[in-house]
Parts: C-alpha cells; sequence; structure tokens
C-alpha cells in the first residue's frame, strides 16, 4: 500500500518512492519528490495560471514517455483545471496551482511543459521563446554564442531575455511580451531566426531540414505557436541523469566553453537558488514586459 502524505491539508498516495528512475546515478522516485519540493517556490510562480503537458516518464527514461494533454484519470477533484481551446474542440488540461498539486504531478513522474500564454488570455502571448538546439558536432557551446546574438538583437527591440539550459543538450532564451497574439510573437521569433542564419550562416539554421543540421544550431522559433508548450523552467527532464532545466546567468553563457558545467544536475538547484534567487523571476514582472516591434 502507497504511503499516504498530507500536504498543505490535501492527503496524497505516493507510489514506489524507493524505483531508480535514473538509472546512470541512482536517483530515486523519493529523490525526485524531494527535489520538487524543494524548488517549489521558484517552480510555482511559472506553472500557475497556464496549462500543464506532462510528458511522463513513470518507469525512468528508459522505459515508456508518453505525453499526457487532458486532465488525467483520477485526477483529485481538488486540483484545477479548465477548458482550453483548440482547433480539433476545447479540451480540459490541469493547471498546478499550488504545492499539493505539484507533488501529486510530480507523483506521476513527468517533465512539465507550458504554454506561452496564461489561461486568462489565451489569445496572447506573455513570453517569447528561442529553442537553442545543435545538430553534432555542435554543442551548448555553440548554443550560447548564437544565444549573445540574440539578447542583444531582442535589446535593440527593447525586450530584455533570460536563459536557461534545455535540460539536454541546449539552450532555451525566454522573454516577457505584452500586447501581441501568439501568431504575430510566432512571426516576429522567426524574423529574428532569419535574421541570426543570414548574420551567422555557418552557425544557424532557421529551418528544421534533417539534412543540413550537422555542426548548427537550429533556432527553433515555431514554439511560440499558441498550441506548443516548452520545459517548464526548474522542471527535471527524461534523461539518464537528473538534469534540470535550469536558469543560467548571462556570465555563464558568455564564458561557455565546454559542454559540461552547463549540465545542471538536481543536487545542484539549492546552492544555485541560494547564491542565485530565481534568475527568471523578472518574466513573472508585467514591468519587464516588451513590446514587440
Amino acid at each position: 500500500m502507497a504511503p499516504i502524505t498530507e500536504v498543505e491539508g490535501r492527503r496524497l498516495a505516493l507510489s514506489n518512492l524507493e524505483k531508480v528512475l535514473y538509472p546512470a546515478t541512482g536517483f530515486t522516485k523519493a529523490e525526485v519528490l524531494h527535489y520538487y519540493a524543494t524548488v517549489a517556490d521558484v517552480l510555482l510562480p511559472h506553472l500557475r495560471e497556464r496549462p500543464v503537458s506532462f510528458l511522463r516518464y513513470p518507469d525512468g527514461p528508459d522505459g515508456q514517455v508518453f505525453f499526457t494533454k487532458n486532465v488525467p484519470p483520477g485526477t483529485p477533484e481538488w486540483v484545477t483545471t479548465a477548458e482550453v481551446p483548440r482547433t480539433e474542440g476545447p479540451a480540459r488540461m490541469v493547471l498546478v496551482q499550488d504545492l499539493p498539486s505539484l507533488m501529486w504531478a510530480a507523483n506521476l513522474v513527468t517533465e512539465f511543459h507550458t504554454h506561452q500564454w496564461l489561461i486568462g488570455d489565451p489569445g496572447h502571448a506573455d513570453r517569447i521563446v528561442f529553442d537553442l538546439d545543435p545538430g553534432a558536432p555542435a554543442t551548448i557551446v555553440q548554443c550560447c554564442e548564437v544565444a549573445v546574438w540574440l539578447r542583444e538583437r531582442l535589446a535593440a527591440d527593447g525586450i530584455e531575455a533570460y536563459a536557461k539550459t534545455s535540460g539536454s543538450k541546449g539552450l532555451h532564451l525566454l522573454a516577457a511580451v505584452r500586447g501581441s497574439s501568439s501568431e504575430r510573437v510566432s512571426e516576429y521569433a522567426k524574423e529574428l531566426a532569419v535574421e541570426a542564419e543570414k548574420a551567422m550562416p555557418r552557425l544557424v539554421l532557421h529551418r528544421m531540414t534533417r539534412s543540413l543540421r550537422p555542426g548548427k544550431v537550429f533556432v527553433d522559433w515555431s514554439q511560440n505557436a499558441a498550441r506548443k508548450t516548452t520545459a517548464t523552467p526548474y522542471t527535471l527532464r527524461a534523461r539518464a541523469e537528473p538534469l534540470v532545466s535550469a536558469p543560467v546567468t548571462w556570465g555563464e553563457v558568455e564564458e561557455c566553453r565546454a559542454p559540461d558545467p552547463m549540465l545542471i544536475r538536481a543536487p545542484d538547484i539549492a546552492p544555485r537558488l541560494r547564491d542565485y534567487g530565481d534568475l527568471l523571476a523578472p518574466l513573472l514582472d508585467a514591468g519587464h514586459a516588451g513590446r514587440l516591434p
């Protein structure tokens, strides 16, 4: 029988706590739950009011990995859900609004993926994101070079960008925006991706064409489409090790010379929070949101 715990007055059954989910390090499900409890104060603000897509890996990254967008069967009645517009018709999705909901979702063993808009106004984007994905032999080192170029280009339009690791091999660039639809943000992101390719033709690609990918950084602007989601800040990823999609400083980006220092694992996050706080906190402040030209 799964042990029952109480989180802020909500009773939760936590299962398979000794199961090893990350085989390369022996990181267990209990450690996954502890990680999410530890980072809840910084993670929850990036989840609130955003419909969540779950990328589940209940038996670890080597087992079955699958997306769950609709409310999962057995979801407690106290977990907030909302109707979300889709082209094929409205659907109901989970909103992770509080610590009990976060721990319930973490017990499913999942990556958290969120849209670039809030449930109260799904017609308008409040974030822009660039997913920088290196094609071998390129690595996150080259992603960092591209990120610096994009930061300066965005700054020229009055938009302040922030960076986080993807939790895999790449880098994400995010900024708060206001006053634009997801369609317009996607158009603008594509314009900048095309500009980046023209400025750095040997390094950057704005199309997903597989044959062109080796040695280049694909600037994926399409993640800004209203239907798309991106790994939420601080989510664990389904990899051999407990890698995190972790905020990084611009100093770390500018000084990146090798991939390893940018592989940030769950045990690294608490010390980083003590040193830096939430580096992405400005994304939550409407005063930092820029307007697209």
